[in-house]
Parts: structure tokens; C-alpha cells; sequence
């Protein structure tokens, strides 16, 4: 959902600090639970929270969650891109918010208004907000006094045809609007999460009723296999982290030899390549230019190479079964371009929803890392599956 955008850094504690003060170990992810009845277990402050994609392959996946008392329902993406929570308002009368469900202020006994409006920029539009505070729901995890923004107005262009209602951002504080604690430093300083960690898994076969889930305060063993790689996260902000080298196939395209930063998203649905090297990745994989995006022949998907991304010491890869999109018997090569670089000039790639199908991501908010591993559910492995750097 987010590009990189300038909004000026929170003064206050940040997550870790916030763990600090309440005493919780620094290794709360050495040990993982292997009990499959633990997923039941809702009273243990970890919220499964199922996701929708509406069946579409390349649309975001998004969850329910509940604002006010007694709750209103919305649809939001949880969105590791940004860190603002906000949902459609009764204040906003543009056609995209009568599209959607519109949280009614006067309808909930635990609201609190303010006079302060912002902007909320995202890669695909802005939309402005009063902000407010009210109880948040999400599954069994009840927030009391979150700051949200209530909309006043949406471009109808796209908001009118998104299947979702909201945003709840998932990033560091630095992003978010200055002065407020965002949904993730209030889970930790009201004590609702068990761990200081959520995790993603996206599923690559939607069904009507289910299209993946991110858990809240745990991870499920049950969703990934083998081991999982931890990358540090260099720059809290966004979920920043290294990409030490790229790979097209088995052969090394020297673009990383610098060094690249990538941004682990799930508000974005492509792949987001540097601008520099999408003309030789294009090439690459034989795809062409066109009103319906970068075109392959069908035909040729299980003989296209597999894509490598160095990282955290081994070489993940992605392969065409999963970059390559499919439908009504158009495919399209998943990846779009951005010409922003990384704060310290590295090459900037977006590892958005495509990446994040292939792969169980998990956001260890303590220890400032992102660990990534098979995901084991709905997903088609390369054979080779994930190689160790030599």
C-alpha cells in the first residue's frame, strides 16, 4: 500500500523501550511451541486473525476488526508498510466512503473526538483524517484509547473499487503521526500480546472463506517448514532489511554487489523492483510491455528461470509458479518498479504479498528482525528449495 514518504519522526518510547520497562526477555522466539491444539488456545492473549483476498490473485489480503463500543466492523489490510490506523468516517460524504463501511462516532459510548486532522500519504493516494481515540477489537485482543483517523475524505480513484475499508499500520513509530502511540506500542504497553511478534502466512489458493492469517503475539510452526532465516532490520522505520545479492536462474546479476536494502510489505501486492533493473529482468524473462502489464506466453512458465534473493545468509528463492500471475488465460510477470532509493542511496526493492505467498514471514518486534521460512501450506516449492550462501 505505502511508498516511502516524509513524516516527521515520533518523539516518545518506542516498542522495544516499552518491552524493556515491563522486564520481557530479549530471545522470546527461541522457542517455539509445537502443540497443534495451541491455535485453539485463544485466552493466551494471541489473536488468529483470518485474511481475504475476494479469490482475486492480485489483490491485497485484508481482516476484520472492530472499533467503538458496541464494535463496527471493517475490513482492513495489516499493513507492515505503514503505521497509521484508519477507517472509513460518517464525517467523510465522498462516493469511495458511502462504498464502505463507515464508522458512525456518535453510535459508540467509549469514543473521543479531537479537532486534529492529517494527511495520510500512500503509493496509490492520500486520504485525509480527523483523528480520535476509541476501543479497538481485534479477535479476542480488546485496545482501549487507540488513536485511529477517521477519514473526511478518499479519492474516488482507487478507493471506490478496494475491497477493503481501512488500513491498520504495522511499522516502527518514527512513520507514524507524531505524538501518537500506534497500534502495535499499545498491544505491548496494555499487555495484550503473550510475545512481542506477529507473523504473516498469505495462501497462494484463495478460498471464499479463507485467504491466509497473521497471527498476533505467536507464530504456528504448523504453517512453515525447515529453518527460519533472520534478517536484522537496519533502519526502524519500515521493516528494512538486506538484500546481499540477486539472482536470476543460477546466475548472479551483480546488481546487490553494493548492497540493496528491501522493505518487507504486506501492504503491497507486487513484487516492487529498482527501476535501474527492470529492462534487463524484463529481458531476463523473456516479457513484454503492454496495457495488461508485462505479458509472458503461458506456456513458457515452467521453463522461465527461478529468481534468488540473498538473504540473511542464504539464497530464497521465488519461482515462476509464483512471480509469473494467471488469469483468464492472460499471464502477467508480477513485478512493478520504483525509482526511490533507500535512505543511504542502496538500490530500494519492495518484498510485497507476491514474495510473501512463497514465504511465512515474522516480525519479531523485540529483537528488530524479520525471520522468513517455507511457508508449508498451499504453496509449489523449487526443487531446490532454499540454498545456503557459500
Amino acid at each position: 500500500v505505502s511508498a516511502p514518504r516524509r513524516i516527521p519522526l515520533r518523539r516518545g518510547r518506542s516498542v522495544q523501550e516499552l518491552i524493556r520497562e515491563q522486564g520481557l526477555p530479549e530471545g522470546l522466539l527461541n522457542t517455539l511451541p509445537g502443540d497443534p491444539g495451541r491455535k485453539y488456545q485463544l485466552g493466551g492473549a494471541v489473536a488468529y486473525e483470518p485474511l481475504l483476498n475476494h479469490l482475486d490473485v492480485s489483490t491485497f489480503y485484508f481482516g476484520e476488526i472492530g472499533v467503538g463500543t458496541p464494535p463496527q466492523n471493517f475490513l482492513v489490510i495489516f499493513d507492515t508498510g505503514s503505521a497509521n490506523l484508519w477507517v472509513p468516517s460518517t464525517y467523510c460524504q465522498s462516493p469511495a466512503c458511502e462504498d464502505h463501511a463507515r464508522f458512525n462516532h456518535s453510535l459508540s459510548s467509549t469514543f473521543l473526538g479531537s479537532d486534529a486532522t492529517y494527511t495520510l500519504s500512500y503509493g496509490f493516494g492520500d486520504v485525509s483524517v480527523v483523528l480520535g481515540r476509541d476501543t479497538v477489537t481485534i479477535q479476542n485482543i480488546t485496545l482501549s484509547n487507540q488513536e485511529l483517523g477517521l477519514s473526511l475524505d478518499e479519492p474516488s480513484t482507487p478507493f471506490s473499487s478496494l475491497g477493503f475499508d481501512g488500513i491498520l499500520g504495522m511499522a516502527y513509530p518514527g512513520v507514524a503521526i507524531p505524538g501518537f502511540p500506534t497500534l502495535l506500542q499499545n498491544l505491548v504497553q496494555q499487555e495484550q500480546l503473550s510475545k512481542p511478534v506477529f507473523s504473516f502466512s498469505f495462501s497462494r489458493n484463495p478460498t471464499y472463506n479463507y485467504g491466509g492469517e497473521v497471527i498476533l503475539g505467536g507464530v504456528d510452526p504448523q504453517l512453515f517448514s525447515g529453518e527460519v532465516f533472520w534478517a536484522p532490520v537496519i533502519q526502524e522505520l519500515y521493516w528494512k532489511i538486506g538484500i546481499e545479492g540477486f539472482s536470476v536462474g543460477l546466475e548472479v546479476t551483480g546488481w546487490c554487489s553494493q548492497g540493496c536494502h528491501g522493505i518487507v510489505d504486506t501492504g503491497t501486492f507486487l513484487l516492487t523492483v529498482p527501476g535501474p533493473f527492470m529492462p534487463a529482468l524484463l529481458q531476463a524473462l523473456g516479457a513484454q510491455d503492454s496495457d495488461q502489464g508485462f505479458l509472458v506466453d503461458c506456456g513458457s512458465i515452467p521453463k522461465m528461470p527461478t529468481l534468488y534473493f540473498a538473504i540473511a545468509g542464504a539464497w530464497l528463492p521465488l519461482p515462476p509458479s509464483v512471480y509469473v500471475l494467471q488469469n483468464d488465460g492472460i499471464c502477467t510477470v508480477g513485478v512493478e518498479s520504483t525509482y526511490v532509493s533507500s535512505g543511504s542511496s542502496q538500490p530500494l526493492w519492495i518484498l510485497g504479498n507476491l514474495f510473501l505467498r512463497q514465504y511465512y514471514s515474522i516480525f519479531d518486534v523485540a529483537n528488530n528482525r524479520v525471520g522468513f521460512a517455507t511457508a508449508s501450506s498451499g504453496c509449489e516449492h523449487h526443487p531446490r528449495g532454499i540454498l545456503a550462501l557459500e
